[in-house]
């Protein structure tokens, strides 16, 4: 057996020593104690053993992986697969660097159907749970979920209410939009009949939908039951509407999902089309992080995490590539053992499912190419608007950063200032920065707000930008040079932009600078400004709306700290709180009906310590 490669620590070769020759997953830490890789493998001792031997036939991203391994740990488990279970359920709760990751970091929606309630509701959710609820999804297309959503509402008269009021019919109940529950207008047996309509929906089933929307229609017209027939009647056209949009695709009326494939430089792409009874019902679309993974490699990766969350798992699964034989012999067994059903993993050579096959793999192309034309293009305006502000205010150095500061205030109270970065001309908001100015507080003052922020944001030096833009005229722009030639930072270059014409100023110059209305670079230097704004409004407001609402509530007999946090936490704004009633203010946890009384009654006073307060 080949040795170990050379240059491993004692730690990695102790704990290579006694790997268990049993089935398992083995995580990788880095040496901060990240889990960077989880796998599964039949035998650990084996599987593990081999990224350590015969490191020049690993691919880079192995060999990547290999040097930051600082710590290995296995678990043992019972068969293969219950390891693919683990594996799956890991890679889901860590996201490993060096793993291929399914949702790129994202949570799609799920539809959730309660199906655990007496009278089962329909609405979207990002997080699963084991409630006895149905879940359908994941939706990658959103617009397309809530287009769904929408029309099951508009065919099913679902109730969207949390907790019913069962004292009277909501607003949904007259416009038709609920059959009331609440107030006892419809039994349990006739809502579960339309809660089982909405998930055949769901399910694609919607040619047996039809037949049995026939079937109770008839029934209902010859009871008489003339009203039930036309809501039945009305269900079912929309039905049959939904089916005709619906693409039939194969003869044998199957459920299958089919995998298209694509990958490029930036990642790559998985199309599924869903076929339902033989319809193409609907598709999705996910993106993928790889690092050189082979296409195999990706799609084994991908169906595992896919179906470890789908909610439905048809009993065929097109794929472009499969897995080798004992793997796809080990994922079949365990789909079969979800789904309850025999399972299988097919790559068709010829007939419909190539086709569809086919069609699959032109659509992620088609994706990929428009994700990669979309961000060039991007960026290339970005990168050019940048260049275009450099040659305006001639500048050798590449306008790789840009820092934007604006200063907010309302009569001097509450002053803050805001810092936006742009990098390489395009928003980098993991560099924002917001300041609560204490120098300036309680008077007006623009620039010595400005001198505190520069300073405070350039003492130590840290990441300095290429261009820094002040807010502001040539005022604001000799505080903001004042404070930097204190600090030593004269090389910096720093511009004033004054908003009344948009013209920007330099230090030592006495004609400003006038872009072009229609130009990028004028443009630039505007967003960057606006965002600024944006940003330091933004936390000015917050702070504003908190000190507000304190001082008012301070005026209050018997509102204590306690029933202000509560009263912020239900009201949010101080117009809702002044808007509500008695009843709907003593309803707030801590209060009583007398502290709600005395507060109604205080927004209603005209006293002069109340308005001076609300000021």
């Amino acid at each position: 057996m080949t040795e170990l490669a050379a240059g491993f620590s004692d730690a990695i070769r102790n704990a290579l020593a006694v790997l268990p020759e049993k089935p398992g997953v083995y995580l990788m830490h880095d040496a901060t104690g990240k889990v960077i890789y989880v796998g599964k493998a039949v035998v650990l001792k084996n599987r593990v053993r081999s990224y350590f031997r015969n490191l020049a036939s690993h691919t880079p991203k192995v060999k990547a992986m290999v040097a930051k391994i600082a710590e290995i740990e296995t678990i043992v488990t019972s068969s293969e697969v219950e390891a693919l279970i683990l594996e799956c359920n890991l890679i889901k709760k860590y996201r490993p660097r060096y793993n291929i990751s399914l949702k790129d970091d994202k949570t799609y929606p799920y539809l959730k159907v309660t199906v655990n309630e007496e009278f089962p509701r329909l609405f979207v959710t990002r997080r699963q749970s084991r409630d006895g609820a149905k879940y359908y999804g994941p939706y990658a297309d959103a617009g397309a979920m809530h287009a769904t959503v929408k029309l099951l509402r508009s065919m099913f008269p679902l109730r969207t209410c949390r907790k019913m009021n069962p004292d009277r019919p909501c607003l949904n109940y007259h416009i038709k939009r609920c059959l009331a529950p609440c107030a006892g207008y419809v039994g349990r047996a006739e809502y579960q009949q339309m809660i089982r309509s909405v998930c055949m929906v769901l399910d694609g089933r919607t040619t047996e939908l039809e037949r049995d929307l026939k079937q109770r229609m008839q029934e209902a017209a010859d009871n008489y039951a003339f009203e039930e027939a036309a809501r039945l009647r009305d269900q079912l056209q929309a039905v049959m509407r939904l089916n005709e949009s619906q693409k039939a695709v194969t003869n044998n009326g199957g459920d299958m999902d089919v995998f298209g494939f694509a990958q490029d430089m930036t990642g790559a792409c998985v199309q599924i089309f869903f076929v339902r009874k033989g319809r193409l019902i609907g598709r999705d679309n996910f993106f993928l992080q790889n690092e050189g993974d082979e296409p195999g490699e990706i799609m084994t990766a991908f169906v595992k995490q896919y179906y470890n969350e789908a909610t439905f798992i048809p009993r065929e699964i097109v794929l472009p590539y499969l897995p080798d034989a004992d793997e796809q012999q080990l994922i079949e067994l365990w789909l079969a053992e979800r789904a309850e059903h025999r399972v299988e993993l097919l790559k068709p050579q010829r007939g419909v499912k190539r086709e569809l096959l086919k069609l699959a793999a032109d659509n992620a192309v088609k994706l990929l190419d428009e994700r990669l034309r979309k961000g060039s293009l991007s960026l290339k305006n970005d990168e050019q608007a940048a260049e275009e502000l450099q040659r305006a205010l001639g500048m050798t150095q590449p306008l790789e950063r840009m820092d934007c500061f604006d200063i907010s205030h309302t009569q001097g109270s509450e002053t803050v200032a805001s810092m936006v970065v742009f990098r390489n001309g395009s928003i980098s908001k993991k560099d924002y920065r917001k300041y609560k100015i204490v120098s300036a507080e309680g008077k007006p003052d623009d620039f010595k707000s400005m001198q505190e922020v520069v300073y405070r944001r350039y003492k130590d030096y840290e990441d300095l930008p290429s261009l820094v833009v002040i807010d502001g005229g040539k005022g604001q722009l000799s505080s903001a040079l004042e404070v930097l030639h204190g600090l030593g930072l004269d090389d910096l270059h720093v511009v004033g932009l004054a908003k009344r014409e948009e013209e920007i100023f330099k230090p030592h110059q006495s004609e400003s600078i006038l872009l072009d209305r229609d130009s990028a670079a004028l443009h630039l230097i505007q967003r960057i400004r606006d965002e600024a704004h944006r940003f330091a409004i933004t936390y000015h407001r917050k702070l504003r709306g908190k000190r507000n609402l304190v001082s008012v509530l301070d005026h209050v007999e018997g509102i204590g700290p306690k029933r202000r946090q509560e009263l912020w936490k239900a009201f949010k704004t101080l117009d809702a709180m002044r808007a509500a009633s008695v009843e709907e203010l003593a309803q707030v946890e801590s209060m009583n009906h007398a502290a709600a009384q005395t507060l109604y009654d205080f927004f209603r006073l005209e006293l002069p310590e109340k308005q001076a307060a609300l000021q």
